[in-house]
């Protein structure tokens, strides 16, 4: 009887910390689109099977990787280092430590580093070694996890805060789940030293990057699973519209090539459970209490998109297979090269640059 009192008494425990045990997220109720399905623009395949791996074990979560006009290839690790690769990736060197969470970075036209450090906040390595902050907070709030950065023609800097008020303990888990709305899409002016905010309220803002002629922004809406365009030019200046909807998995990265493309990462592809109780703040705050090991887990797929000037998609990279270089955060094209980067693992990779399907 004294057993069955314990056991009794421990799942009263359990039930009790899974309904009320205090969570910092308060989850919004929403309703996702239908997740489209694997087929047509989508379809599975193994385009990403036989990427290069390269810098094996020499740092954790190379999220992004930025080469350069030699080919060399500049790194961001989970320790703050900042690490170039010779362009056969075989040789490295040590260029700074941020101190923080190096995350997405990109050069100026005088040749300096531009970084957008998820714990620091918006940095420059200057070419002489030094690091150098250029800004932590806009309209009086803090940067809770910069996460990417372009930089336009003008020399402007245009960055993402995904998140004010979740840092980077879960990867943006804890935002997502949320659905709160608390990122943001900013603008640095290096000559004025002015930040200023051009769009709040986005479900953790992710990749950023600049469209032909500076005429507009595109930012990853990670938690709605769409690309926003903001436009810089023009009669719409200052106005903002979504760029491609729907997407059947989480949005990451996002660069353009400067010709005709912008290269779309894709972390993981959309989770069943997460969309079917997008409706269910409660069931959302129950599943912030699981041990992690028991916490749903995203499938690993390798997976990459093209899209051409009006948001179609015109390349559709994958590898579904469960060894496959995944998650993908980032992917830049660059010498005849698309060059990935994962926040988790602790290789980068490359390919020969496809032909548009």
């Amino acid at each position: 009887m004294r057993l069955k009192h314990i056991v009794l008494l421990l799942l009263l425990v359990l039930f009790g910390y899974l309904l009320f045990w205090p969570v910092p997220i308060q989850p919004v109720a929403w309703t996702p689109p239908p997740a489209p399905a694997y087929a047509g623009s989508y379809a599975p395949n193994d385009a990403l099977a036989k990427v290069e791996l390269l810098g094996v074990g020499v740092g954790e979560g190379p999220e992004t990787v930025t080469p350069d006009a030699q080919g060399r290839m500049v790194m961001g690790y989970k320790d703050g280092r900042i690490v170039r690769y010779a362009a056969d990736g075989k040789s490295y060197e040590t260029l700074g430590n941020t101190g923080g969470r190096p995350e997405g970075h990109s050069y100026d036209a005088k040749g300096n580093l531009i970084l957008a450090d998820a714990v620091k906040g918006l940095l420059r390595l200057n070419t002489d070694g030094t690091i150098q902050t250029l800004t932590d907070s806009a309209d009086g709030v803090p940067f809770g996890f910069t996460d990417d950065i372009a930089v336009a023609q003008d020399g402007a800097i245009y960055f993402s805060d995904a998140s004010s008020k979740f840092g980077t303990a879960m990867l943006g888990v804890d935002d997502v789940l949320e659905h709160g709305g608390h990122g943001r899409l900013l603008k640095y002016d290096p000559v004025s030293g002015k930040t200023t905010v051009l769009l709040d309220g986005l479900q953790f803002a992710n990749g950023v990057t600049v469209g032909p002629d500076d005429a507009y922004v595109l930012v990853n809406e990670t938690g709605n699973y769409d690309v926003l365009r903001y436009w810089l030019k023009g009669d719409k200046a200052g106005t903002s519209e979504v760029f491609i909807a729907n997407l059947p998995g989480l949005p990451d990265g996002i660069c353009f090539n400067g010709r005709d493309t912008f290269w779309l990462a894709i972390y993981a592809p959309r989770d069943k459970l997460l969309d079917a109780v997008a409706g269910l703040p409660f069931l959302r705050k129950i599943t912030m209490r699981l041990p992690q090991a028991l916490m749903p887990k995203p499938e690993r797929r390798g997976f990459v998109l093209g899209l051409d000037l009006n948001g179609k998609v015109i390349h559709n990279l994958q590898d579904p297979r469960g060894d496959s270089f995944a998650p993908i955060t980032a992917a830049k094209e660059a010498n005849g090269m698309l060059y990935f980067g994962s926040v988790i693992r602790s290789e980068f990779a490359r390919m020969p640059v496809p032909k548009a399907e």
